[in-house]
């Protein structure tokens, strides 16, 4: 698999680290962003291939910068939440997400959607 831009959205700094290491590993370049505004900044200010979006985080939550991504990008991107609630699934793919993955996942799991939503094309 080609290298990707990544950017990973979450407040925890231990899915941070794990997914990390695990994407670096595999190869790609990763950006980081601790709350949905910097993830925001981030896409409008560099050339991204995916981003993965927590969904609830301090300052701005998930559904909104998943919204206002949208707004500028198509950049593909994976929700992951802890949460289970049919609903909040539905209105992440409402507003635009590629896919909705549950915490905990396995790595397999994560690096498998990965490299699915890399493979799909998109315009700008």
């Amino acid at each position: 698999m080609a290298q990707a831009r990544i950017l990973i959205v979450d407040d925890d700094p231990n899915i941070v680290r794990f997914i990390q290491v695990n994407l670096k590993n595999s190869g790609h370049d990763v950006f980081i962003a601790a709350n949905g505004a910097e993830a925001v900044k981030l896409v409008k200010e560099e050339k991204l291939d995916l981003v993965l979006l927590d969904v609830r985080m301090p300052v701005m939550d998930g559904f909104e910068a998943c919204r206002r991504i949208r707004e500028q990008s198509t950049v593909p991107i994976i929700m992951v939440s802890a949460d289970r609630d049919v609903n909040d699934k539905v209105k992440c793919l409402e507003l635009g997400a590629d896919y909705y993955m549950t915490k905990p996942f396995s790595i397999d799991e994560l690096l498998a959607r990965v490299a699915a939503a890399l493979r799909r094309p998109r315009g700008n």
